[in-house]
């Protein structure tokens, strides 16, 4: 099962070429079992050394239902989360064992489904305590601060903490990346990827905070490397998910911070957070989404109460560093307003002087056990479009895993497919097509970051299927293929806009236990194309899937040739590929034709005729003699 890279693409043993089409597997991954961490279930993490992540994506007794639905539904990859704290929680160096031989159990299981697996070790903004996932708690007594008193000090905001479930707008949908300007995300991430330059009097066991915490999250990681690297269908493993910078590169004022208005929630400048989460009362500035785009609408009074995050004072990491101090009438004033920016004189870039190295040394730990992994790698969150985005000097055979989704609907919960708002050129977007046209353009600006020197695969995209305040969910039983009508015209744009640049992707997610109240289990998100709660044929495979016939569509699995074009006209019900045979690889293209979408067969039509094919199941197979074009077309009977 193993893969080479050749260029832009995947090569099987028989050197044809393979396209991952596959799935983020699954959300609930993020929060433990034991005891239930799904995020509206309020704590204050004092137990988080106490937990289980055994049974994330499934138990192992339905791991074969799963497993088959997916690969039946068509996909050939998956994106497999694991978490720092799933491995690492009880305390430093202490591995989780148990929770490790279930990986190896369910991994063993889906080896017979022939799926094409890598590895992510997965956060969002830092960890559970600190509004998302990734990193055991134990770290910030490490550092000094409070586990419990992060979110009353306002220096993250947790669904954990904030939701009621009778006041919609004390927790509002998507909030959660706004922790990325708050005080613990700050400090953890410029440690995380800076601590050698920005606190050098951070010491942890006696090491520097940046070599102490690469080395615990590598060094966790590395448990699963050792016991995976047997299994042949593990293809490699993602450095690190949606990686933060911190306050690397900006002023402490916030001066010049033109992201700060993609924020929604409360927007903290890097002073503002330390102050705030230090003890002092502010005022700050709270942002919405206003007409097109992201607005501040108000300014509020935060920690009212003065709590501090610290343990003691005395460990105020950033006032040790002389970025601030309490002037003599108690006020706080900054000293350094570029202590972030400037390294020995010399201006500082993240992805090329923290980043990169990171992904090197990640992937050289990897490569000391299993020398042929793929590195998956992934810039910080909003880069990945970026025209401006510097390369960067990367290890070899790695794989650009870049995220994208359709930012407006994505935010608001509220599907803009008739007219959209185009990031990337700063300008609206009116009619269908001109929509579609903006999404082909999107994903081929993350193609063009690899400049065809490696692959390209969207490691995340998809939407909410609770959109439009969960309307499907009431109409599904009585009106199974109406009810997700817009729902599959959204994910026919995203896998149109995919099959124009030939480009690899896996969807985020497969939840086993989404259900129609909570989602995913994580902070209200609900993008998960499986729900228990529209499961009502528990003996039709395709029960339970939500709008299948958005992504549940004909592609290239293998191709013995070159790939040129792939288009589904879903309307129409056909599929057409071309693409330049090579003579010398005898085994036969194949494709995924699902009866979804064929419910009564398809015709096969070419420009040779010359050409042989069988259908097995899902699956045709195509030879072909000789060097030409092929066009090959797929219609409905």
């Amino acid at each position: 099962m193993s893969l080479k890279i050749d260029n832009e693409w995947f090569i099987d043993n028989k050197g044809r070429k393979v396209l991952l089409r596959g799935v983020n597997l699954g959300g609930s991954s993020k929060v433990p079992t034991i005891p239930n961490g799904a995020t509206h279930i309020p704590t204050d993490f004092s137990n988080h050394q106490n937990v289980s992540f055994i049974n994330r994506p499934f138990p192992l007794d339905e791991a074969e239902e799963h497993f088959s639905r997916l690969k039946h539904w068509g996909f050939n990859c998956l994106r497999f989360l694991i978490t720092w704290e799933a491995i690492e929680h009880e305390g430093p160096n202490q591995y989780d064992r148990e929770y490790i031989k279930y990986l190896i159990e369910v991994l063993e299981i889906a080896k017979k489904f022939d799926f094409y697996i890598f590895i992510d070790p997965h956060q969002d903004v830092w960890s559970r305590m600190t509004g998302g996932d990734g990193a055991p708690g134990w770290i910030f007594k490490k550092l000094g601060l409070d586990i419990t008193k992060l979110d009353e000090s306002e220096a993250a905001f947790t669904m954990q903490k904030r939701y009621d479930p009778s006041v919609p707008s004390s927790y509002p949908p998507m909030c959660w990346s706004s922790n990325a300007v708050r005080f613990a995300n700050g400090t953890m991430w410029t440690l995380f990827f800076g601590g050698n330059d920005f606190a050098l009097s951070v010491k942890i066991d006696g090491k520097n905070a940046q070599d102490y915490l690469q080395e615990h999250y590598i060094n966790s990681i590395l448990q699963i490397v050792k016991e995976l690297n047997h299994n042949s269908h593990i293809i490699g493993y993602d450095s690190l998910n949606e990686p933060e910078k911190g306050w690397i590169g900006k002023r402490v004022d916030g001066s010049g911070e033109e992201t700060i208005s993609d924020y929604r929630g409360h927007v903290f400048t890097p002073f503002e957070a330390m102050i705030t989460a230090a003890g002092f009362s502010r005022e700050i500035g709270f942002n919405e989404v206003k007409g097109v785009g992201i607005k501040e609408t108000r300014r509020d009074i935060l920690n009212k109460d003065n709590t501090s995050c610290w343990l003691n004072d005395e460990y105020d990491i950033w006032r040790n560093e002389g970025v601030w101090k309490i002037d003599e009438v108690g006020d706080p004033q900054i000293i350094d307003n570029s202590h972030f920016r400037n390294v020995n004189g010399k201006k500082i870039e993240f992805h090329r002087d923290y980043l990169s190295p990171f992904i090197r040394k990640f992937a050289d730990k990897v490569r000391e056990i299993d020398s042929d992994a793929i590195i998956f790698f992934e810039g910080h969150p909003g880069s990945t479009m970026s025209k401006s985005l510097p390369k960067f000097k990367l290890p070899n055979n790695v794989v650009h895993a870049g995220h994208w989704y359709d930012a407006a609907t994505l935010v608001t919960k509220r599907p803009f497919l008739r007219a959209n708002y185009d990031i990337t050129r700063d300008k609206l977007v009116i009619g269908k097509q001109n929509v579609q046209k903006m999404f082909t353009h999107q994903l081929k600006l993350i193609k063009e970051f690899a400049k065809g020197e490696y692959p390209t695969l969207i490691g995340e995209f998809g939407l909410h299927y609770d959109i439009k305040n969960k309307k499907a969910y009431k109409k599904v039983r009585k009106k199974p293929i109406k009810a997700w009508k817009t729902h599959v015209k959204a994910l026919d744009m995203y896998y149109n806009a995919l099959d124009a640049n030939l480009i690899h992707a896996t969807q985020w997610n497969y939840t086993a236990d989404n259900n129609n109240r909570w989602g995913d289990k994580w902070n209200l998100e609900d993008l998960s194309i499986f729900s228990r709660d529209q499961q009502f044929n528990p003996d039709d495979i395709n029960s339970g899937g939500r709008a299948i016939r958005g992504f549940c569509r004909p592609h290239l699995l293998r191709c013995a040739g070159e790939p040129l074009k792939m288009t589904f006209n879903k309307k129409k019900g056909e599929f057409h590929f071309q693409f330049q045979a090579i003579p010398l690889i005898k085994a036969p293209s194949l494709f995924y034709i699902p009866k979804i979408q064929y419910p009564d067969g398809y015709s096969i039509h070419s420009n040779i005729e010359d050409i042989r094919h069988e259908i097995d199941g899902q699956t045709l197979k195509v030879w072909v003699e000789g060097d030409a074009i092929i066009e090959l077309l797929i219609r409905k009977k």
